[in-house]
């Protein structure tokens, strides 16, 4: 994908126009105006602040601030693509999947002239035996240009139905710029991988503008502490592994630590800075050099790129290296913890953790089981002097694992950084509906301190089952209609229509879009793929297998006829070629119509929901339908997991992980997650008066919660819509 400018990312990522004071001005209404009906047609419309601030510039600026627009929408919808398919009639005349098979090897017995080809000229290197179906030319190729498909469709009609997305006018781009940066740096969840190449551009950007004052994360504090480097600044760091994660930055490499980084020879300063700063640390508290374990071969080769031998004055730091290399023993928290707990000694388990508030509230379930209903008061003493130092996300995540009302029947799901999952039973003992409630307060009352102390809350009802972020969830820079995991929202459609596109890199890759069906529960019912075109009301657009240009998969699946299932899982599978993190580009997404509506296979403005796919899996799994309502009136609902499994390194297919993917939907759909409604609660016991959203303007004390800012809505409203809602507790 060619470069992104700041001006169009700004765009996505805030929904926000960059106005320009500087821009000449003239007579720009008629760009305006085509601006508008060209956004209309990919599903967004410019608010009126913005079309008068086009309309008044002289037609050339005009143009170039609508060509950055037009760039953002398309973007976010994934239509700055051609969406060819395989079938060009698709929806339609899909075949039969063993007729189809028999015919491309038919095709490929006659040669480009029409003579018979031999059959044994088909066996890889002319000896008998098998016929791979991608090695036919008929097959998994496009056999057709994307004009030969537009001409084989006719337009889509507009419908009340489809998705408007308004876009307004912001400030002058530095401002809007520096604006952004503030926001996300201060976010108190970690950023997902687009999240966090924004940030460095936007703390490269701002670096001479006002810094932010806090950052609770530490992956974003190293890409901004980068920027500080670069301009003479020294880093902010409190922790030895904050350093290590800075130079993981300087090498271009993960500051998640979630995968190795092959660290360069920083520059003579920046080496002297990462030292003092290590210097700096250990000095302060020794008891730190207990985390250097934790990392200890990055410690070591880090060591060969920072010589630290060289800088006498800092001896401290050259402490972190003897403990890397074994030279010098220092116990980690961890490890002194672990022996407490062995010991079943709660007290020893309390007081060392006490110095950790973030590990004794990750270590709550732990202290439960040990403490008992006997000494539940110990436990809950301890949290509510530890939680008020815990960041936000640490609370959320222990509040729904210890939610009362959670299934103990329900298997426990696993995800790490890269997304990748796996699923466990509980075969551990419950913990008691009582000693939960009690255990809980104290979490409740922190989230509570935390969210807005607004006098007057506006709610939109369709953001209530949204869950609050622990993680960080692709968002609006990558995409549109994206939710945290654990969202719920309801689907509005009669047909839901998948589809993935991606492009490779250096290597033939080969993805596959599937749908798996699963019962009531969750067990297999059927599914829908390249080796089933057609089935349980659905069809498949065709197997693509290469795709240097592009490429573009697609399942249109009519809910009405999907038989007993009450589970759709879409996932893309990596059949061969390059990982999701090493395409040049890769998104997945869903549009929603009515079944009697025609059109393209592709048409922007019905699109639902399209994010990036990322994350070391072979098996994505972005989100779950799940059938609700009355055998007469069923409802759809989406709830999202961003979760992907591990897959074999080649040859995914559906059939072959049906049983791991129905254990991770349920896990996902039967595991509690803290929602917009119970943070609404929680501001109502504090005393706000909450609304249901219903055009209001609102005032001063006012805060609006909802999918969309609306446009009447004051300016002196803060909204939180779902790119914001990390945002909702203060820290």
């Amino acid at each position: 994908m060619e470069p992104i400018s700041l001006q169009t990312r700004l765009i996505q990522a805030t929904g926000r126009v960059p106005c320009r004071p500087g821009a000449p001005s003239g007579d720009g209404a008629a760009v305006a105006r085509q601006m508008d009906a060209a956004l209309l047609t990919v599903g967004f419309a410019c608010a009126r602040d913005l079309l008068d601030h086009v309309s008044a510039m002289e037609p050339g600026a005009a143009f170039d601030t609508a060509a950055d627009v037009m760039a953002a929408a398309r973007l976010q919808v994934g239509d700055h693509v051609r969406h060819n398919v395989y079938f060009i009639d698709f929806p339609e005349n899909v075949p039969d999947t063993l007729d189809f098979w028999a015919q491309c090897i038919a095709d490929a017995l006659v040669g480009p002239d029409g003579e018979e080809v031999a059959v044994e000229d088909l066996f890889p290197d002319g000896a008998p035996g098998p016929v791979s179906l991608t090695d036919l030319p008929a097959y998994g190729r496009y056999q057709h240009t994307y004009a030969d498909l537009l001409a084989r469709h006719e337009a889509l009609v507009a419908s009340s139905e489809d998705r408007v997305t308004v876009l307004r006018l912001g400030g002058p781009l530095d401002d809007e710029a520096h604006r952004l940066y503030l926001d996300t740096a201060a976010s108190p969840v970690p950023l997902a991988d687009d999240g966090r190449d924004l940030l460095a551009a936007l703390a490269a950007h701002c670096a001479d503008r006002e810094q932010p004052e806090t950052v609770p994360v530490r992956e974003n504090r190293a890409i901004i502490n980068r920027a500080r480097l670069e301009h003479g600044r020294a880093p902010q760091v409190d922790t030895v592994t904050d350093v290590l994660r800075l130079a993981c930055a300087l090498s271009d490499g993960d500051v998640t630590l979630a995968a190795p980084t092959r660290f360069t020879s920083p520059r003579r300063r920046d080496r002297r800075a990462l030292l003092a700063a290590l210097d700096r640390v250990v000095a302060g508290a020794p008891v730190k050099l207990g985390d250097v374990n934790r990392h200890a071969n990055r410690w070591k080769r880090l060591g060969e790129r920072l010589h630290p031998h060289e800088y006498p004055e800092f001896p401290h730091a050259r402490e972190v290296f003897a403990v890397a290399r074994g030279e010098r023993r220092a116990s980690s928290l961890e490890a002194r913890t672990e022996a407490a707990f062995t010991e079943g000694d709660l007290d020893e388990a309390l007081r060392l953790l006490s110095a950790s508030p973030g590990m004794l509230v990750r270590s709550l379930d732990r202290l439960l089981r040990l403490a008992g209903p006997e000494r539940l008061d110990a436990v809950s003493g301890a949290l509510a002097e530890a939680a008020p130092s815990v960041a936000g996300r640490v609370l959320l995540s222990a509040r729904a694992h210890l939610d009362p009302g959670r299934r103990h029947s329900a298997p426990r799901v696993f995800a790490n950084r890269g997304r990748r999952a796996w699923v466990a039973p509980d075969a551990r003992e419950p913990l008691g509906r009582g000693l939960l409630t009690d255990a809980v307060r104290p979490l409740d009352a922190e989230i509570a301190a935390r969210l807005p102390a607004a006098d007057r809350v506006l709610v939109d009802p369709a953001v209530l089952k949204v869950a609050l972020p622990t993680t960080g969830a692709p968002g609006r820079a990558d995409g549109t209609g994206v939710l945290p995991r654990g969202s719920t929202t309801v689907v509005d459609g009669e047909r839901l229509r998948f589809f993935v596109h991606w492009r490779q890199a250096h290597l033939t890759t080969d993805l596959d879009l599937s749908v798996v069906l699963l019962q009531k529960d969750f067990t297999y019912h059927g599914h829908l793929s390249w080796t089933e075109l057609e089935g349980h009301g659905g069809k498949h657009s065709g197997d693509i297998v290469e795709a240097p240009e592009g490429a573009t998969e697609m399942i249109d699946l009519d809910l009405a006829r999907v038989g007993a299932a009450h589970y759709v899982v879409p996932q893309v599978d990596l059949f061969e070629g390059e990982g999701f993190d090493d395409l040049a580009e890769v998104f997945f997404g869903y549009m929603t119509r009515g079944t009697d509506r025609k059109g393209r296979p592709f048409e922007p403005r019905t699109v639902r929901m399209k994010s990036d796919l990322s994350g070391t899996g072979r098996v994505a799994l972005p989100l779950v339908f799940a059938r609700g309502g009355t055998r007469n009136k069923p409802r759809w609902r989406a709830r999202w997991t961003h979760l992907s499994l591990t897959g074999e390194p080649n040859f995914n297919r559906v059939e072959a992980n049906s049983l791991s993917t129905g254990l991770l939907a349920r896990g996902i759909m039967e595991r509690p997650y803290v929602t917009v409604a119970q943070a609404v609660e929680l501001m109502r016991g504090r005393g706000a008066k909450v609304e249901e959203y219903g055009g209001q303007r609102g005032g001063g004390g006012t805060i609006y919660v909802g999918l969309e800012r609306p446009e009447r809505l004051r300016e002196d409203v803060e909204a939180f819509t779902p790119d914001r809602l990390e945002n909702l507790l203060s820290h």
